[in-house]
């Protein structure tokens, strides 16, 4: 059997603004990137092209580029074979990036917990009862509650349908 290799890719650039970036990556995760731990992470000094990215408006010119950030913007060169200097952007592979980046806090999940937690409440149930009718664990159902948690919508779906027996409804605005 085949192993399926995860290999992190950024799918949007969804912001830039303070020095972070807010990147969707291929898993699904919203994630804020903070540049300057980035950089200094990786060496960028005064002495480095790169250097020109711990300004703001240098940073914004950053751009999605076979699934990574890539910068046209950072004077760099590699030494070809045979000795003729080629311009290049800078880019940092998206692996280094989801290592120093931090999931984002979305909207829609703080309020899907809020709205959890509010309907398991007005049922009268414990995490954990709502936990043992879904199918789930309470620790679970805790993360969830408390926007520690992605939940995937099959699951989703039994902690409202079966747990809390309601109906689950989605719309796209």
């Amino acid at each position: 059997m085949r192993k399926t290799i995860k290999i992190p890719r950024i799918l949007k650039i969804n912001k830039i603004e303070n020095h972070s970036i807010n990147v969707t990556f291929n898993n699904g995760e919203s994630r804020i990137i903070d540049f300057r731990k980035v950089l200094k992470s990786i060496g960028v000094d005064e002495n480095s092209p790169a250097y020109i990215l711990f300004d703001d408006n240098e940073l914004k010119k950053g751009e999605l580029k076979n699934h990574t950030l890539s910068f046209d913007n950072v004077e760099q060169y590699i030494t070809m074979r045979n000795g003729q200097k080629q311009r290049v952007p800078f880019e940092i592979g998206a692996d280094i990036l989801l290592k120093y980046s931090l999931p984002e806090k979305s909207e829609i999940m703080m309020k899907l917990g809020r709205l959890i937690r509010d309907a398991r409440r007005k049922a009268g149930l414990t995490q954990q009862e709502l936990a043992i009718m879904s199918g789930t664990s309470r620790t679970y159902i805790s993360r969830i509650e408390n926007d520690r948690s992605d939940v995937e919508l099959a699951t989703l779906k039994k902690i409202i349908e079966i747990g809390l027996g309601r109906q689950l409804e989605i719309k796209i605005k």
